[in-house]
């Protein structure tokens, strides 16, 4: 017999509900979010822009967010999953939902589900909708979760739609080729209306649906460019130009074509918002990120980034190759089991000398002594100085570890899941 009570139940227990109120925690469909969204009476009188692909959503996102609100719009922000607290993943006017405004939501759609039952991320995206609509906010930014095609997300008819990247990732749900992904992804265009794609090389999938919808296709290198040198960067769209810009305050390799992503989309609805190119120049000055590439300030210097799948291993590699040297770098990498494990290890195994392999929680988690093993079939044969592995109980004890290891002029980095990450940033006492 449930105990659970909506009227009179606190926002952690309504998430301990949810994630099991829906007998899978990831069931890909839009039917049963639709019923319960008409049922909500759920309207978009707002402008949307939606932003999937595998990597560089939440950048694109952060971006757009802060260029936004320098614009002077009040702006709704949905993303997922979340550092630290649930209440990250809505945002409005630059400030993180209440409890109380969520679990108001929350007792709303209970209320009009009848006998569907939602999963934890339908009722998320629900709830983010239905506080857009009643904070009557002007703009809002919607980061799609998983693929395109059944992301709840894509309930919404996006006035423009973005895909950063298409790589392979959550082969389970999205196939297993870029072609099969970039299928999933594209779905989330709509007729007549723009359609980014920021991947310097899409896969034929995408612009055939593209195409076949006839949406408003803007590719990377034929629709919008950027161009840059140390000082500044420019970026060049189909009839618009925004020159002398600073570079983002996000760090990374590919932030600049987040970026130019992020004013695409932007010149395609100039007829719809008007942004000036000082909101463009404080935007991109000021946003920020926690956990992506994120540097934290003293000694030794700690990285964070919730890298998960091989492209964005790839990239991480690249951007700490880019850093100062580190005598020795000392990692601690927690990770989910659906993930090519092997694959993203073996993206930085040259570029760490200490691992620290932790437990993540959940049933799609792997223990650290799994992870571990893993770790050292992925290592290259051994130099003059042993690579060293070792497993533990959670995040923060592997960080622990590695604080206690490394010195001064080492680097730490944390990185593999949000499960990782989150757990380490709220240990040393930071928000997300």
């Amino acid at each position: 017999m449930s105990t659970f009570d909506p009227a009179g139940t606190d926002l952690s227990s309504w998430l301990t509900h949810l994630e099991t109120l829906h007998p899978k925690a990831i069931d890909l469909g839009l039917d049963r979010i639709q019923g319960v969204a008409a049922k909500l009476g759920l309207r978009q009188p707002f402008v949307t822009i939606t932003v999937g692909g595998t990597n560089g959503k939440g950048s694109t996102c952060a971006m757009l967010e802060a260029i936004l609100l320098s614009a002077g719009y009040k702006v709704g922000l949905y993303t997922s999953p979340h550092l630290i607290d649930f209440n990250e993943r809505i945002r409005i006017h630059g400030e993180f939902a209440t409890d109380t405004d969520i679990v108001r939501q929350f007792q709303r759609i209970d209320a009009a589900r009848g006998e569907v039952t939602l999963s934890y991320f339908e009722f998320a995206t629900l709830a983010a909708l239905c506080l857009f609509e009643q904070m009557k906010v002007d703009v809002a930014v919607l980061e799609v979760g998983l693929g395109g095609r059944l992301d709840a997300v894509n309930i919404v008819d996006a006035d423009c739609a973005i895909v950063t990247s298409v790589d392979i990732d959550h082969v389970e749900w999205l196939g297993d080729t870029r072609e099969k992904i970039g299928f999933e992804k594209a779905q989330i265009f709509r007729t007549g209306r723009p359609a980014i794609c920021a991947d310097p090389v899409p896969p034929s999938t995408l612009i055939d649906h593209a195409r076949e919808i006839d949406a408003d296709l803007w590719l990377f290198g034929t629709d919008f460019n950027y161009s840059g040198d140390r000082q500044q960067w420019a970026y060049g769209g189909r009839e618009q130009r925004r020159s002398g810009l600073a570079y983002p305050a996000l760090r990374g390799a590919n932030q600049l074509l987040n970026a130019s992503a992020a004013l695409a989309a932007l010149e395609a609805l100039r007829d719809k918002l008007v942004v000036p190119q000082q909101a463009v120049r404080i935007g991109l000055a000021q946003v920020s990120l926690p956990g992506r590439l994120q540097i934290l300030p003293g000694h030794p210097t700690i990285v964070l980034d919730v890298a998960h799948n091989v492209h964005a291993a790839g990239a991480l590699g690249q951007n700490l190759d880019g850093m100062a040297f580190y005598p020795y770098t000392h990692a601690v990498v927690g990770m989910l089991r659906d993930k090519d494990i092997a694959a993203v290890i073996g993206k930085l195994a040259t570029r760490v000398d200490h691992w620290y392999c932790a437990t993540v929680p959940g049933p799609r988690g792997m223990s650290g002594e799994d992870l571990a093993e893993i770790v050292r079939r992925s290592l290259p044969p051994p130099g003059t100085e042993p690579i060293t592995v070792s497993s533990f109980d959670n995040p923060v004890q592997a960080f622990t570890e590695a604080q206690s290891k490394a010195a001064d002029n080492d680097r730490i980095l944390v990185f593999g899941s949000f499960t990782t990450v989150g757990p380490v940033l709220h240990h040393l006492g930071r928000k997300a």
